[in-house]
């Protein structure tokens, strides 16, 4: 997600850019890329949805040694993210200040937004894909010699086609709309984004009333697809991008099935609610100019019963939970709930 990463139509419509690098990083290499254990580093942004995603699944499957991290800070300018919480201000194993200088290193002339979630060859320091969606359902399908034991199925076979189509909808409508509302150029353009959003929102609703989890029993790619949005919803999509027909908190099947997933290892600690706010408010100064980051809402209502277990469903599986976050890769104290 970059600044330079949406365009807006004649008729104020958002419209999000989506033409990425697609270079895969895989089994047998045939990009030129094969898996290989610290060959690559992930660059994500706590603040970001969509890498927030690749940190879930990193998380999820066990890969933190054999695929390291860099955490750019949550504000960019309107070319580069930068690693300003790094010492010096420079990605420690990269050397480099902006994720820009990665993209550069792959295309001098590289003409498109400066995205997270990267992922960048380290020996070479240039960026190998930026193709987010496609990024997770390889660190399932791709890199499978070097789960960790215990890992989960996110992306298992017979239930493939189920979850890539409610991972489209989900995103055209969710991921997707919340950004279509809050960038609308027109008030026609809006109500029309509106609309869609929350008609796809009682979707959802619908689904998840008589099942834990969007396919199968278990947590799916198509769940971590989902939570990114929801976790962002009342800190940011609720005031900022007018996405405020009503809270999360008063959506009572989303929030529980949110909570759910929030007190599930994985996924709630890899939120930082700072960051967050810090993006969305500092970042979109067309949209916030004042550039005030609010102080709500209050966090604790993340960490209540959700009651969910009364639908049945295996939050891993077969597989088990990941264990603690690495030193390191923590988030802050005080940045997350509780």
């Amino acid at each position: 997600m970059a600044q330079g990463s949406y365009v807006a139509t004649g008729s104020g419509e958002f419209n999000r850019d989506t033409n990425y690098i697609t270079t895969r990083i895989t089994a047998d290499g045939r990009d030129g890329f094969p898996v290989e254990p610290g060959r690559y580093r992930l660059i994500v942004a706590r603040a970001c949805p969509w890498a927030n995603r690749t940190i879930i699944v990193r998380r999820l499957l066990g890969l933190e040694d054999v695929l390291s991290i860099g955490f750019c800070g949550p504000t960019h300018d309107a070319r580069s993210w930068t690693f300003d919480l790094d010492p010096g201000g420079l990605d420690p194993v990269l050397k480099i200040p902006r994720l820009q200088d990665a993209y550069f290193k792959r295309d001098p002339e590289y003409p498109k937004g400066i995205t997270v979630p990267a992922i960048v060859e380290i020996d070479t320091g240039a960026v190998v894909t930026n193709d987010f969606a496609q990024m997770t359902l390889d660190f399932s399908t791709e890199w499978t010699a070097y789960h960790r034991e215990g890992a989960p199925q996110l992306y298992p076979e017979p239930l493939r086609a189920e979850i890539d189509e409610v991972a489209k909808r989900i995103y055209t409508e969710i991921n997707n709309g919340v950004y279509r509302c809050g960038f609308a150029g027109s008030q026609q353009a809006y109500d029309a984004a509106y609309d869609r959003l929350f008609a796809a929102l009682d979707w959802l609703t619908d689904r998840l009333s008589t099942q834990r989890f969007l396919v199968g029993d278990t947590i799916t790619e198509a769940d971590v697809r989902l939570f990114t949005t929801l976790a962002r919803f009342d800190p940011v999509y609720h005031g900022h991008f007018k996405c405020n027909r009503s809270k999360l908190a008063e959506m009572d099947v989303l929030w529980a099935y949110a909570r759910d997933l929030f007190q599930t290892p994985g996924f709630g600690d890899t939120i930082d609610f700072v960051q967050i706010k810090q993006h969305y408010y500092l970042v979109h100064s067309d949209i916030n100019p004042t550039q005030i980051v609010p102080k709500g809402p209050d966090l604790a209502n993340w960490l209540t019963p959700h009651g969910r277990e009364s639908l049945g469903g295996r939050p891993f599986g077969d597989g088990t939970p990941p264990g603690p976050t690495p030193e390191g890769e923590r988030v802050p104290s005080g940045h997350s709930a509780g």
